[in-house]
Order: structure tokens, then C-alpha cells, then sequence
């Protein structure tokens, strides 16, 4: 390889770099810019979502998506739904939102960055596909369901390391659902009682970080195993 396309391929993987940060700053920007971090509130619930029949509900995914693809937090998409169209409905419209978020996410992370992140932090990316690869729709779903972590971070870092897309999103929804329950039954208002919200969404909460742990305890530690006797080796072995 010649040194004038050594320094053309550098010089495009730096504008790659280059423009994947500043599609970040940008998102950032736009947020403060438009205010949609405050408009999942109930009156714009009140006044544009509910009563409006489908469009209504349309309008209610096509914001919580964008709320959750940004980074704000999916739990209050799923407080609203359960305000705006009860439990039931709440539930389902909110984790459609949550999930078609994680999609956009991840879809960014994967196209944009992918190739910059590896080579500018390969070992990082390699103890993420580690801990990802052995089983990737458990560990996911290992990652959703303890209460730890950031959904957007958790989206990114899929998303430039080499996680197959189906294994990520149908973990993702499926260890969404006990805090987008818990959110939404309390944003229903149901007619139960208070006492017994809390209660349920306690075991809710408890199950779902019971589970988590487990899981994890069960592939995690393997994982992790795996990882440091690659570390070693590869000190053996320079």
C-alpha cells in the first residue's frame, strides 16, 4: 500500500470519526432546540393524544420513539401511555415506541460508528462482544432487566460491537416489559388501590432484577472467564 493511500484511507476514517461525533453533539443540540424532552407531559397527553382515536396513538409512538432514540428516559413513554390509554393499551403502545427507539439507536450506532469505534477502541469493543456473543439474546436480556445502565448507552455499544440485530432488539423488548408495566400501571390511575400498585410494581421490580441476576450469574461469570484467560494468553503471546 502505497503512502498516498495509507494517508487517503486515515484521513477518511478520521472524517468518519469526525462525523459520528458531531451527529452526536448535534442530537444534543437538537434537543434543547426543539423541547422534547419536556413535551411527553399530560397536558400535551390532554390536549393532542387522547380522544383522537388512531392518530392519536400514531402521534403517541411516533414522539416516544424519537423520546427514546435520543435517550431520554423510555419510563416516562411508558407512565404516558398508561395515562393516556390505560394499562392494557398503554403497555403495548409504549414498548412499541420503546423498542422502534432501540431499533433507530442501535441502527445509528452500527451504521455510523461502528467501523471508527473498533479501530479507535478495539479492546473495549472486544470485551463488549465478549460478553455479548456467547448467548446474545440472554445477555441482553440480562442488561434489560436489572435496573442498572443507560438504554441509549446500552444501544450504542450494541450497535458497534457485533451483536446480531434480531438477538439485541428481541431481548431488548422482551426485558423491557416489567418496568414498562410497572410505569404504565402507575400512570393508568387504575381504580386499584394504591397500596396494592406499589405492591405489584415492588414484585415486579424484584422479579425482573432476580431474574437478571441470575441470568447473569449463570453466563456472565462464564463470560468473564473466558475473557481474562484471552487476556492472558494474549500476553503470552506477544
Amino acid at each position: 500500500m502505497t503512502e498516498a493511500m495509507k494517508a487517503s484511507r486515515d484521513l477518511t476514517s478520521l472524517g468518519k470519526a469526525a462525523l459520528f461525533l458531531v451527529s452526536l453533539a448535534a442530537i444534543g443540540w437538537l434537543v434543547q432546540k426543539t423541547g422534547i424532552a419536556s413535551l411527553l407531559t399530560t397536558n400535551w397527553i390532554d390536549a393532542e393524544v387522547r380522544g383522537q382515536g388512531i392518530a392519536g396513538e400514531a402521534l403517541f409512538v411516533l414522539i416516544g420513539t424519537a423520546f427514546t432514540a435520543i435517550g431520554l428516559p423510555r419510563q416516562i413513554v411508558a407512565f404516558m401511555g398508561g395515562y393516556a390509554f390505560g394499562i392494557v393499551s398503554g403497555v403495548a403502545l409504549a414498548l412499541l415506541a420503546t423498542v422502534l427507539g432501540c431499533v433507530l439507536a442501535f441502527s445509528y450506532a452500527r451504521i455510523m460508528g461502528q467501523k471508527v469505534v473498533l479501530k479507535r477502541a478495539p479492546r473495549r469493543i472486544r470485551k463488549i462482544d465478549a460478553f455479548l456473543s456467547r448467548s446474545p439474546f440472554v445477555m441482553t436480556l440480562v442488561i434489560r432487566l436489572l435496573p442498572v445502565g443507560s438504554n441509549f448507552l446500552t444501544c450504542l455499544a450494541a450497535g458497534v460491537s457485533s451483536i446480531g440485530a434480531v438477538s439485541f432488539v428481541v431481548g431488548s423488548g422482551i426485558g423491557y416489559i416489567p418496568q414498562t408495566v410497572i410505569f404504565a400501571l402507575v400512570g393508568s390511575g387504575s381504580s386499584v388501590s394504591s397500596e396494592i400498585q406499589i405492591a405489584i410494581s415492588a414484585l415486579l421490580f424484584l422479579i425482573s432484577g432476580g431474574v437478571g441476576l441470575m441470568l447473569y450469574r449463570q453466563y456472565g461469570r462464564d463470560v468473564s472467564v473466558s475473557d481474562q484467560d484471552a487476556d492472558q494468553s494474549g500476553q503470552g503471546n506477544p
